[in-house]
């Protein structure tokens, strides 16, 4: 019989993923072990050249890291080096390219296919509108929905990272779905994850203007170095990544960023209690998480 996709609210997804961090080129900006949105904007004022594509990895819930990534995208606007946006949160094949600046929130939903990506639209809205109305184009970078019951069969995903990677994914898939999840799904779900990345590298390449930056928002996940969206862009292809963090948050592992942006602390949460009550109440017997958007806290 063949395996379906777990279904699960965004909500949930979001922040649940999170969980999982622990198991988790030539930069043109300078690495710093740690800094705020104060310094993360002094970093982007700065004359040297910045990459060619450029990683904001976030927490879904936090509402400071929609901020941090709004602001980023002005800041690069405003110095005319922003050549696109790409997307976790919508589809690909997506893109407001058509649209004019003075577009409606409405119009620009409709162009990303935003309902059907089923993420909340309103934490995103200023981020998404912010690079509208500068004349920038927002491109979708996700996994279409109609592409995952396929992914789930692909065995060749099982290769694409070395051996302590992949577990790592795996491990990710399994925590972050608070150890719910029946083994079986365990493998196919993190090949939707590696097919998610890949999709998302692919469309921030095809985006690349010469002496712009390319900017990739995905949950933190998607983003790290070592497992995610980076391991599928080309080796000379000048790519940075800085990781949002919420104070009191699982560590990132170093070496899978090069910004470490330091926001906040969350209000305490048991994510893993709402999952589990969103399954006793309704949800398909076996944790069906939604093949969309890992709100994350992230998703692998």
């Amino acid at each position: 019989m063949a395996l379906k996709p777990i279904l699960i609210s965004n909500a949930v997804r979001a922040a649940v993923f999170g969980a999982w961090l622990s198991l988790s080129g030539c930069a043109a900006l300078s690495p710093a072990p740690a800094t705020d949105a104060t310094g993360w904007q002094r970093q982007l004022q700065a004359p040297a050249p910045l990459p060619e594509v450029l990683l904001l990895g976030e927490q879904h819930d936090a509402p400071e890291h929609q901020a941090w990534e709004r602001d980023t995208v002005q800041a690069l606007a405003r110095q005319q080096r922003l050549a696109a946006v790409v997307l976790e949160m919508a589809h690909s094949g997506h893109s407001t390219r058509a649209l004019a600046p003075t577009a409606s929130e409405t119009e620009v939903q409709e162009a990303l296919g935003w309902q059907a990506a089923g993420w909340d639209w309103a934490p995103y809205a200023p981020v998404v509108m912010a690079a509208v109305q500068a004349g920038v184009p927002v491109h979708g970078g996700n996994l279409r929905r109609s592409h995952m019951r396929e992914v789930m069969q692909q065995t060749h995903w099982d290769q694409h990272l070395p051996p302590t990677a992949w577990e790592r994914q795996r491990d990710a898939i399994r925590s972050g779905h608070c150890d719910l999840l029946p083994a079986s799904q365990l493998t196919p779900m993190a090949r939707i994850q590696l097919a998610k990345d890949a999709s998302i590298a692919a469309v921030a390449q095809a985006q690349l203007q010469p002496g712009q930056t390319v900017l990739v928002l995905a949950g933190r996940g998607h983003v790290l170095r070592s497992v995610g969206i980076p391991t599928w862009l080309p080796a000379g292809l000048r790519a940075q990544v800085a990781v949002a963090q919420a104070q009191g948050a699982t560590p990132t592992p170093p070496g899978d960023y090069d910004w470490l942006v330091q926001t906040p602390a969350l209000p305490a949460q048991d994510h893993c209690a709402d999952l589990r009550a969103s399954w006793q109440t309704g949800a398909p017997a076996a944790p069906q998480p939604q093949p969309q958007p890992q709100p994350q806290p992230q998703k692998p």
